[in-house]
């Protein structure tokens, strides 16, 4: 990192955590001075002009250089492992972009793909019962075998049961935390947690060692939404924190599905609420990729190619090609020789790669159909 690159991830920084500039309020500052630096170096009375900001803020905007250590807490994430990425950085999970308050800067343990951006929160009760764990687990693991990532908060209960059932079927699988993802709450899922950083991420918008404050779970509940196609509500009382995430999926324009559970169960009636008031009812997994269709490609080296399943961003250059050839209407395989310039063999061996990630089927021994 040059040194002007590092000055200028410090003024990100200090702008972004400097306490009372939300995502809409350092928007409103970038645009009146045009970047992190100038509004540093603004004075007082310049800051004030600003909507949203008041004195004190304008104060704690203005002090902001000399009060917060950001040195140190860039030190800490390179000692740690912690990648710091900013709205400014290509790497930057691109579905947050859209979202009328994404975070300024992220702090992540583990890594964000491209890929990542097809992907499904599961969310729900802390106090989940035997029923409820079993879906989210069943769900997850089902889902993350059909390609999706899946997104939740770690928290006890359906998050982590989310979590394991990607885990389990060697999916990819992203934490957002309400703490710093050197200081995991609940303390008891740092074993689950160093799971999740070998299969994809932890992710915060505060610095790795900040402790979990109340307020801070419903903001990152923005988080879970926004870096998902949609949200799959498993359990939640009437005042669940999952019904805060799936308010935010309707207002960032993502699917919310509920999962049903018994009429006189009351940490079902958050989830039969939501049906009532259109949330699909998930049975199976077919449900959600139904729901969410085709899809763009996120993938760089493949963008704007149309997936039809998730699973499809799983395949190497020899099996998009091979599943290219066959049509939805029985397609012969000799047809698909001639097509991809593959050998027999080749194409019988990609088939059978295809018909396991349940892609295409065979409709007899010389003919095949796109699922």
């Amino acid at each position: 990192m040059t040194e002007g690159h590092r000055e200028e991830l410090a003024d990100v920084l200090r702008l972004a955590l400097v306490p009372g500039v939300g995502p809409r309020t350092r928007k409103a500052l970038l645009e009146r001075f045009g970047s992190s630096a100038a509004v540093l170096q603004a004075l007082p009375s310049q800051l004030r002009e600003t909507p949203g900001v008041g004195a004190k803020l304008a104060a704690k905007i203005a002090a902001a250089r000399e009060e917060l250590d950001i040195e140190r807490e860039i030190e800490l994430c390179r000692q740690a492992g912690v990648s710091i990425i900013t709205d400014a950085d290509p790497a930057y999970p691109q579905p947050l972009r859209s979202i009328p308050d994404p975070p300024a800067v992220l702090f992540v343990r583990g890594s964000w793909q491209p890929r990542d951006a097809v992907a499904v929160a599961i969310v729900g009760t802390r106090h989940a019962t035997p029923y409820g764990l079993r879906q989210a687990e069943r769900l997850a693991g089902s889902l993350a075998r059909a390609g999706l990532t899946i997104v939740s908060g770690l928290a006890r209960g359906i998050d982590a049961a989310a979590h394991r059932g990607a885990l389990a079927a060697a999916g990819r699988t992203i934490a957002v935390l309400a703490s710093g993802v050197l200081n995991i709450y609940p303390p008891e899922h740092a074993a689950l947690a160093e799971q999740i950083v070998a299969q994809g991420a932890l992710i915060s918008e505060t610095p790795p060692r900040t402790e979990p404050l109340s307020g801070m779970f419903p903001q990152r509940n923005r988080v879970i939404s926004g870096l998902a196609l949609g949200v799959i509500v498993v359990e939640a009382g009437q005042r669940s924190g999952a019904l805060i995430t799936a308010r935010h999926a309707l207002e960032q324009g993502r699917e919310v599905f509920a999962v049903p559970g018994r009429i006189d169960d009351r940490s079902s009636a958050g989830c039969h609420q939501l049906i009532r008031d259109g949330a699909t009812l998930v049975q199976s997994p077919e449900d959600v990729l139904e729901e969410l269709g085709p899809l763009t490609s996120p993938v760089p080296h493949d963008e704007g190619r149309v997936v039809h399943h998730p699973a499809e961003l799983l395949l190497n250059d020899v099996e998009k090609r091979v599943l290219d050839a066959i049509g939805s209407d029985a397609t012969p395989i000799d047809s698909l020789v001639g097509a991809t310039g593959l050998s027999i063999v080749q194409v019988l061996a990609t088939l059978s790669v295809l018909e396991m990630r349940h892609l295409v089927r065979r409709l007899s021994g010389t003919t095949v159909m796109r699922l």
